[in-house]
């Protein structure tokens, strides 16, 4: 009963000065909803870079072919071909902890027509059919391409959104046709969005999948025509059985691909559970800057909180004499400063949390940055509040306490 009428006492002296009040919780609300909004923007972009990550594979490792410039090519082309078949044979018989693999080629950009006539500009690439399952891609309607796709030279084809919607609009394109270069390809599948926000990550560029058309790689390589010295592929996928094995498979790739280009410097090789771990790294570095910064609010908070409650001692002296003089403990009187104290750094933590909360939001629907609020974000920025309230009302509580009867009651 004692501590919830010293907590009333408190309430009361705080309310009756309300602006003082507000203008000292203001660093408490800013602090909080600046740890709040910074954490969850680091909490996204994490969660974004998982998912990016994912879409990569944490057991794959992927080679690409390397762009040049045509002269650049025509030196290069004197001691290798580009990446090819021939490189996917060689990295099959010697990686030991191989799953599966997939190989691409992005041929070009055709003007496409569908058989009502409507057109649109796509990219075709040619895919091996495992290359749907480690790019993780998912379908909204139909199916993927097939080994048998592959093996007869079938001109079948997997559209993107934006392709479906350019020359079919809403209607279902599974079974229709369209025209690539003079050729007719039945559409056998549609994909479903993967919905990056990101172009590129860790310096790798981010496939946006929703204007490409996706045929056999048998296919591509036999009836669409390739430009001078272009490589026979652009990119191949291995992914292994575990990812215990991925450095030193990574290793062993880049001595065969040495071999088999004649080590000349046209293809790069990316370990996404590398890029995974550096862009962790990274963001924690970034979490760390960006707290300590909004930490700053807090401690300006604090200081506000000391000062205000020093100056409440000046002008509650008399008052601090009489309740003494009644036989209120110096106990007693600490409690009170200090319940005031934690009162203002609770009230403003609360509200700074909602503040957070709100920033996040903002940032998320007009920076478009994806932003995620966690339980322990809360829990750490609102403890620290609730800390720095005590730590820095201790001071002045204690000083209250100490505060002689007699002379207090003689202050005037």
């Amino acid at each position: 009963m004692r501590h919830l009428n010293e907590i009333g006492l408190a309430v009361g002296n705080l309310t009756g000065h309300k602006l003082r009040t507000f203008l000292t919780m203001l660093g408490m609300i800013f602090g909080v909803g600046a740890v709040i909004a910074m954490l969850s923007i680091g909490a996204g972009a994490e969660k974004e870079s998982l998912r990016i990550i994912d879409t990569m594979g944490l057991r794959n490792v992927i080679v690409k072919d390397r762009e040049m410039k045509d002269e650049d090519l025509k030196k290069i082309r004197e001691n290798s071909i580009g990446l090819s078949l021939r490189d996917v044979k060689a990295i099959n018989d010697v990686t030991p902890d191989l799953e599966t693999y997939s190989a691409r080629k992005r041929v070009k950009t055709f003007q496409v027509f569908s058989f009502k006539g409507k057109s649109d500009d796509s990219n075709v690439v040619g895919v091996t059919p495992s290359y749907f399952r480690l790019a993780r891609y998912d379908l909204a309607e139909g199916s993927f391409l097939s080994e048998s796709d592959q093996k007869d030279f079938e001109q079948f084809c997997v559209i993107g959104t934006r392709v479906k919607q350019k020359l079919f609009g809403t209607a279902s394109p599974l079974g229709q046709t369209i025209k690539i270069d003079k050729m007719w390809f039945t559409v056998v599948g549609v994909l479903a969005d993967n919905n990056l926000s990101k172009d590129e990550f860790e310096g790798v560029k981010l496939q946006d999948f929703s204007n490409d058309i996706y045929v056999p790689l048998a296919t591509a390589l036999k009836k669409f025509e390739l430009k001078r010295f272009e490589s026979e592929l652009d990119e191949i996928v291995v992914s292994l059985k575990n990812t215990d094995a991925l450095k030193s498979s990574a290793v062993l790739i880049s001595q065969v691909l040495a071999n088999t280009h004649g080590k000349a410097d046209d293809y790069s090789i990316v370990v996404p559970r590398e890029l995974l771990e550096q862009n962790q790294r990274t963001q924690r570095i970034f979490n760390i800057v960006m707290s300590c910064i909004a930490s700053i609010s807090l401690l300006v908070g604090g200081i506000g909180i000391m000062n205000i409650m020093l100056a409440n001692i000046l002008e509650r002296t008399r008052e601090i004499g009489v309740r003494r003089a009644m036989g209120a403990r110096r106990r007693d009187i600490w409690q009170q400063f200090l319940i005031e104290a934690l009162t203002i750094s609770f009230v403003g933590g609360l509200i700074g949390v909602m503040f957070g909360f709100a920033a996040s939001r903002l940032v998320a629907l007009y920076a478009e940055w994806n932003t995620v609020v966690t339980g322990t974000s809360i829990a750490m920025s609102f403890g620290v509040s609730a800390a720095v309230g005590l730590i820095f009302g201790l001071y002045p509580a204690v000083r209250a306490s100490r505060l002689d009867p007699v002379e207090a009651l003689r202050y005037e």
